[in-house]
């Protein structure tokens, strides 16, 4: 019977804290809004009821009435575990009555016998059009404009905006591309992207979208961030981003049917470009310490030995980390002071970074393998770590401790003698051990030419010369079918490089189908034409491709690739036919270039 008892209380205890959920009560906040328009300050309770919500106090702003109240409940059923939960919304109406930044203060609600408090919030009331002093205008009537109405350059704006007007070599900058506008956006094509010449550039994820009211030389526009990257200058001086050019399609309305009649869509095609930023880059301070290798933020640095036990011809491995914030990706890998004794291998480096602000924080982690020789006592020396630290402007230097290290003797040496002989010849690579014993000397002179071997080994090496001349015969004839060569090995260079782009065009992962194509495109082209990352520009590119010898043809085919690529990211997602004509258009140019014999060939 007790048994029973408690069995019953459970499955009641497990019911209960299944259908029980938390309770929360939560503000929502309206984005930027324009004086003179009306605006929503959302509660949200979750999970309880209330009654009596008192509208909050906002300075600048009149209450217009409220709370209006909407419910939402859901239920599910999960794996045997039962779900429940509702949602009321209490929802007042302001006018925004001045320009400031506004507080929204907490609010109390009861629910049952508990108190729940939301936390304070704020959000900002920006001042009209000064063409539109009464407030009524701005980007909020920008649907509504009348078709008739003439696209001014004001209508419209793309900026380029740096973080910084000035910055050291190698010191994170951040760059934002910006659309302003006082219309919809049904279309907007990139012509001419922005040339970041002179700058090595990490790329920001955004998600292009107009949600964001923004007041700019006394105008309120709908604002979406396009592109945001980290640039870091490889060069002092004046750096400039030059402009680049976009095809955009904007919408107005005109009215239609008289009085009973409604507004209707009117596109209009217009072409704009964005500004041009520059910023000036300091040198660094010379001289530059020792052991300083273009490291520029704040970083710190630690290193252990991953083995406790040391013998000879067995790995070890001694493991150095670098963590901190700045250009962290682009540090060459420290040079540590290893006994001679010791065979070294390349070591392998794992970065891990991620965006922090308008920095890039990270780690990297760099694994030295090793392998001791020879038997006795080592040391691994400390090493310098240097860096540059902009804010406080000058070099910082770190150290990472010493490695006293006690060597013993491993399988795959055989005595005691050999090991001597490996460690001189470790120390005194250009001393020789003396041979010892009988050297077996011979005393009798015999003329090569007299011996046996002689006449028909010179017989084999006359055959051996005949067959060569025969195969060097048939190469020549092979090579002169150079277009066949070419073609056959251009299929290959397409293949390997777009390979994982094919993958991503099966699995219709379009957003990192053309972001792989891009790196892949820029990539071979790279390599292709010999140009370092900071150069791999559209315009830098065509020049490249026609000194090269491509055709025109060939070049506006890189060209539409690398701009269908850029469309895609701004743009709604494609559908799978374009990306697979793309996918072949990019196969077909590689392949091309590949068969295009270079100007400098012919020199």
């Amino acid at each position: 019977m007790i048994r029973h008892i408690l069995v019953t209380l459970v499955l009641l205890a497990t019911f209960v804290q299944n259908t029980v959920a938390e309770t929360t009560f939560t503000l929502i906040p309206p984005r930027n809004v324009i004086a003179g328009n009306k605006f929503s300050v959302t509660f949200r309770l979750k999970n309880g009821e209330a009654s009596g919500i008192k509208a909050p106090q906002l300075d600048g702003c009149t209450l217009l009435f409220g709370p209006t109240t909407s419910m939402m409940q859901n239920y599910s059923w999960v794996n045997g575990k039962e779900e429940r939960s509702t949602t009321v919304d209490y929802s007042f109406t302001y006018r925004a009555d001045k320009a400031g930044t506004v507080t929204i203060p907490e609010i109390t609600v009861t629910s049952g016998r508990t108190n729940y408090s939301s936390r304070p919030g704020t959000f900002n009331i920006l001042p009209p059009d000064q063409a539109s002093p009464s407030g009524g205008g701005g980007a909020s009537s920008g649907d509504t404009r009348q078709s008739g109405r003439p696209i001014n350059a004001n209508d419209v704006l793309i900026r380029i905006i740096l973080n910084k007007s000035h910055a050291y070599e190698q010191e994170a900058i951040l760059c934002t591309i910006k659309l302003y506008t006082k219309h919809s956006i049904s279309s907007f094509i990139p012509t001419v992207q922005p040339a970041f010449d002179g700058f090595l550039i990490e790329e920001v994820p955004v998600s292009p979208t107009l949600n964001e009211v923004e007041h700019y030389n006394g105008q309120n526009y709908m604002t979406a961030v396009l592109k945001q990257c980290i640039i870091y200058p490889q060069k002092s001086g004046k750096l400039t981003i030059n402009s680049g050019k976009y095809d955009v399609t904007v919408v107005q309305y005109e009215r239609v049917g008289g009085f009973w009649g409604g507004n209707q869509r009117v596109e209009r095609d217009i072409k704009t470009s964005s500004n041009s930023a520059s910023i000036n880059i300091t040198p660094l301070p010379q001289p530059q310490p020792e052991g300083f290798s273009g490291a520029v933020g704040r970083f710190s640095i630690d290193s252990k030995l991953r083995t406790s036990v040391f013998k000879t011809n067995e790995a070890a491995s001694l493991v150095y980390t670098i963590k901190g914030t700045g250009n962290i990706k682009y540090i060459k890998e420290p040079v540590i002071d290893f006994p001679s004794e010791f065979e070294q291998y390349q070591p392998q480096s794992d970065i891990n970074t991620h965006i922090s602000g308008a920095n890039m924080t990270g780690t990297q982690v760099i694994d030295y393998t090793f392998v001791p020789q020879s038997v006795g006592k080592f040391t691994i020396g400390a090493d310098k770590f240097v860096y540059f630290n902009p804010e406080s402007k000058e070099y910082v230097t770190l150290t990472t401790p010493s490695y006293n290290i006690s060597v013993g003797q491993g399988v795959a040496v055989a005595s005691s003698a050999s090991v001597n002989k490996q460690s001189i010849s470790s120390k005194n690579t250009d001393i020789l051990h003396i041979k010892l014993g009988d050297l077996d000397l011979s005393h009798r002179h015999v003329y090569f030419y007299n011996s046996w071997w002689y006449w028909p080994g010179y017989v084999i090496l006359t055959l051996l010369l005949v067959g060569m001349i025969l195969v060097y015969s048939k190469r020549l004839r092979l090579n002169a079918d150079i277009q066949g060569r070419r073609l056959a090995k251009a299929g290959k260079v397409a293949k390997k490089r777009l390979k994982l782009a094919g993958q991503y065009l099966k699995n219709r992962d379009n957003d990192r189908f053309y972001e792989e194509m891009l790196r892949a495109i820029w990539g071979y082209l790279g390599d292709k034409l010999r140009l370092p990352a900071s150069q791999l520009t559209r315009e830098n590119v065509a020049q490249e491709l026609s000194g090269y010898g491509a055709s025109d043809e060939l070049i506006a085919q890189f060209l539409k690739v690398i701009d269908s690529c850029e469309m895609a990211r701004y743009s709604p997602e494609s559908s799978g036919s374009e990306s697979e004509e793309l996918y072949r258009m990019a196969t077909n140019a590689m392949d091309g270039l590949e068969n295009t014999r270079s100007h400098a060939a012919h020199k």
